[in-house]
């Protein structure tokens, strides 16, 4: 499989950019070489390669979920621009039809 410029237009048309002239070319030119690297690794034997699932072997280690109050409600509220007893005041950025 080759790219041209009309598979440059079409792909360009889905992904919504638009390129000049000079610039469709380089594009062309470039998407060819990353086929050409593709079509590179299509060559490697690899019946004996079982699929990689995993980056690693590495299971997840994670730190135990533990609740703790790290800020209060009024220190939260402390440096608020805007707020009342209990909450933080931000404009309204829903309108109703």
């Amino acid at each position: 499989m080759t790219i041209d410029h009309k598979t440059v237009d079409e792909v360009a048309h889905l992904a919504r950019l638009e390129f000049e002239a000079d610039a469709k070319t380089e594009m062309v030119k470039d998407m060819n070489n990353m086929l050409s690297f593709v079509n590179k690794l299509n060559e490697l034997n690899t019946d004996a390669i079982e699929p990689l699932i995993y980056m690693t072997d590495e299971v997840n280690v994670l730190r135990e979920d533990e609740p703790v109050v790290s800020i209060t409600q009024q220190e939260a509220l402390k440096n608020a621009p805007k707020k009342d007893s209990d909450y933080f005041k931000v404009a309204k950025v829903i309108e109703q039809k």
